[in-house]
């Protein structure tokens, strides 16, 4: 089972817009030599929605390759069709990716059953873990405890990216589902809180700035060291929030690229970072010690 800080890694573009895979190649060295436990490739903070299936596949690909199995990769590889997120999750098994993560179907609005249905086929096509991925201030679409505990049963599916930041919810999901089945945060505020109550992980945002941090905090969760934990945490909460002033990932690019990491590129509809929401990220790197 894959455990920890595991971060949902940004896609560097160049000037003229392509990917960036030299950046990228720094990006994964930044993150192996501090603690990151494992790379979510291409999901929302790699802005998947505005890569072609060519660029999405090629991304994965290329993280798999440069990790040569020193970490786990996850993939994004959710759509709103099921054909096409079982043709992205057959694609990025065949690369080498660890698991599949898959998104809601966003914008068409299915029913409960519906997404039964739907993950329930992406389960059966792909060799190759699937977790789900709930993120319902996205997709307009909230998968309910109910549905992920009649998916939790069907072999395949692994896990939950759980992103409502609702620790009922994650409560709930823990209870019908159990100790088994994985649960991952995907709100960084909450994220450390979820560990305390049991999950496996965290796919974090805030990771791709302040990886040592995170990996700490989890680390000390997996020795019982709860205190700790929330002492690593609390160092990073300004950042929890002024990564979020403006619609992820905008601010943690200008973020790391402030950090001279990578270069500023965002592809529209995705524009950058306000000038006036500039000086809340920059004083939240520094609030957690990060030199820029």
């Amino acid at each position: 089972m894959i455990r920890g800080s595991l971060v949902a890694i940004v896609t560097p573009m160049r000037d003229d817009g392509a990917v960036d895979f030299a950046a990228l190649d720094r990006l994964l060295d930044f993150h192996l030599h501090a603690g990151t436990h494992g790379i979510v490739a291409v999901g929302t903070t790699g802005e998947a929605s505005t890569l072609d299936v060519d660029e999405h596949v090629a991304v994965i690909a290329h993280v798999v390759r440069a990790l040569a199995g020193r970490l786990p990769v996850i993939a994004g590889t959710g759509a709103n069709a099921t054909s096409e997120a079982i043709a992205l999750s057959r694609a990025a098994a065949e690369a080498g990716a660890s698991a599949c993560l898959v998104v809601t179907p966003y914008y068409n609005k299915p029913t409960q059953e519906g997404l039964f249905q739907h993950f329930s086929a992406i389960a059966h096509a792909v060799d190759a873990p699937v977790i789900l991925y709930n993120v319902p201030s996205r997709t307009a679409c909230d998968m309910l405890p109910e549905t992920v505990a009649r998916l939790a049963r069907v072999p395949g599916i692994v896990g939950i990216k759980e992103a409502t930041g609702n620790l009922d919810r994650a409560r709930a999901i823990r209870a019908s589902c159990g100790p088994d089945f994985a649960l991952y945060g995907g709100d960084d505020a909450t994220g450390v809180a979820l560990g305390l109550l049991g999950a496996q992980g965290v796919i974090s945002v805030t990771a791709n700035v302040a990886p040592r941090a995170m990996s700490e905090a989890w680390e000390a969760i997996f020795v019982g060291d709860h205190e700790g934990a929330r002492r690593a945490d609390a160092t990073l909460a300004a950042l929890h929030q002024a990564l979020f002033v403006e619609s992820n990932p905008i601010p943690v690019k200008w973020a790391l690229h402030a950090m001279g990491l990578i270069g500023p590129r965002l592809r529209l509809p995705l524009t950058p970072l306000s000038g006036d929401r500039q000086s809340a990220v920059r004083d939240a790197l520094q609030q957690a010690g990060i030199k820029l």
